[in-house]
C-alpha cells in the first residue's frame, strides 16, 4: 500500500494550494555554458528565439541539442509548475508542479523550429504519461512550452503528424505531450547544467519509439 501511495503521489499533479512555497530569489546556477562558454542568461544576441522542451531527464535531453548548427545556448531548468525558484530537491517531492525542461536559444535563420520538434518527438516517447522509461514522476512528463503563436501552431501540427506516423507504424499509444504557452523558466543548479559533458558515463533515460518523424513533402 505504501508503494502504491508513493507512486500515485509522484504521478499526480499537485494543485496550486498543495504546491511548495518556494523562495523569493533565484537559486544559483552556472554563469556560462560548459561546452561553448556562452552566457546562460540573456539578453541574447540578434534575432534569437527561445524554445522549451520537457522530455524526461534534462541531462539526457540537453545534450541532443547543443551540438546542432544554429543553437546559440542550452540550459537545464524547471517549468510548468507553481513553486517559485524551486530547487532540484523541491522538484523531487512532486509538489512543485514543474517538469525537467531544456531551454534552447536558437537562430531561426539557421535552424527551424520544426527541426527541433522532430528531435523532440523522435528522441523520447511522447506516449508515456508522467514518466520516461524507469524515470517516474510528474517532473518527467512530456511537454512543449511555446513562446509565440507560430510555435504553438507548429507544435500542434507536429504532434498531429507524429500521431499519424505512430498509427501508420502500428504503435497503439496516444501522444500525451502537453502544449502550453511558456510561463516562468527557472534555471537548475550549476551541477545540472550540461551534466552530460561533465559526467560522460551517466545513464541516459531517454528512448524513442523507433518511429521516424514524417518528412515534409
Amino acid at each position: 500500500m505504501f508503494l502504491v501511495e508513493m507512486f500515485q503521489r509522484k504521478t499526480t499533479m499537485p494543485t496550486r494550494a498543495e504546491a511548495l512555497a518556494g523562495r523569493p530569489d533565484p537559486i544559483e546556477t552556472a554563469p556560462a555554458h560548459a561546452v561553448n562558454g556562452r552566457a546562460l542568461k540573456g539578453p541574447f544576441p540578434g534575432a534569437m528565439e527561445i524554445a522549451y522542451f520537457a522530455m524526461g531527464r534534462f541531462s539526457a535531453a540537453e545534450k541532443l541539442f547543443w551540438p546542432l548548427e544554429g543553437i546559440h545556448v542550452t540550459a537545464a531548468g524547471y517549468a510548468g509548475g507553481f513553486t517559485p525558484n524551486p530547487t532540484y530537491q523541491d522538484l523531487m517531492t512532486a509538489l512543485t508542479g514543474h517538469t525537467e525542461t531544456v531551454m534552447l536559444v536558437f537562430d531561426p535563420a539557421r535552424i527551424g523550429y520544426r527541426t527541433l520538434l522532430e528531435i523532440f518527438f523522435e528522441r523520447h516517447d511522447p506516449t508515456q504519461s508522467m514518466r520516461q522509461g524507469n524515470d517516474i514522476g510528474t517532473f518527467f512528463r512530456s511537454a512543449i512550452f511555446t513562446t509565440t503563436q507560430l510555435q504553438r501552431e507548429q507544435a500542434e501540427a507536429a504532434l498531429d503528424a507524429y500521431q499519424e506516423a505512430l498509427a501508420a507504424a502500428g504503435h497503439s499509444g496516444r501522444i500525451v505531450t502537453a502544449i502550453t504557452p511558456a510561463t516562468e523558466f527557472y534555471y537548475a543548479e550549476a551541477n545540472h547544467q550540461q551534466h552530460a559533458v561533465k559526467n560522460p558515463n551517466a545513464q541516459s533515460g531517454l528512448k524513442g519509439t523507433g518511429v521516424a518523424f514524417p518528412k515534409q513533402a
